[in-house]
């Protein structure tokens, strides 16, 4: 890879809007490809990093997912519950330790040994968020709470246990819609469930 700091110049970046997360319009000079400089205004969120994890149990062929209500998708026309993996922002954090406690909290699991498989830009276009996924094993020994969410901060989440086959055919039948979801039973079907 290459570093391209030398094509671009960022002219100004004025605060749209700073609530929980900070909106930005950026004005920027880019140096196309042919050498000529274009002048570019992008509007850019920056919600911070966050991380993902699909818990799964080799030997009962599972996985834990999620079900929660997700604002967003309701205003684009999604009539569902989002069924996902368990996720959430790093809010300072290292990404292993940020995603054990975000499985306590919407699990009630508590898992060990997590293992970091990729990161993503999940929309490069708009938002300066990059996701690190992991994968974990778990157990039903490992269950300690309840899961469910933090009710302060408005969460209120079901936790599914399904097997992995179940999972996966979500994909196509549409009812899982969640690309970091997607994107981790893939790397499931292909590195753990692999058969």
């Amino acid at each position: 890879m290459s570093d391209i700091s030398s094509r671009v110049r960022i002219e100004e970046a004025e605060t749209i809007c700073q609530r929980k997360y900070l909106l930005q319009s950026v004005t920027l000079s880019w140096r196309r490809g042919n050498g000529a400089w274009e002048a570019q205004k992008r509007e850019v969120y920056d919600k911070g990093n966050g991380a993902a994890i699909l818990l799964y149990n080799l030997k009962r062929r599972s996985v834990i997912l999620i079900r929660q209500f997700r604002l967003p998708t309701f205003l684009n026309g999604y009539r569902e519950l989002l069924v996902e993996v368990p996720a959430g922002g790093l809010d300072g954090a290292e990404p292993q330790e940020r995603i054990r406690d975000e499985v306590a909290e919407e699990t009630g699991y508590v898992v060990g040994g997590v293992k970091q498989v990729f990161e993503a830009f999940m929309s490069p276009g708009v938002f300066t968020e990059k996701l690190h996924f992991f994968v974990a094993e778990y157990d039903s020994a490992s269950r300690p709470g309840i899961g469910g969410g933090l009710a302060e901060e408005g969460e209120d989440i079901e936790v599914l246990e399904i097997s992995f086959a179940q999972a996966f055919a979500m994909i196509a039948s549409g009812n899982i819609v969640d690309a970091k979801t997607i994107m981790l039973l893939q790397h499931a079907k292909i590195n753990i469930f692999a058969d």
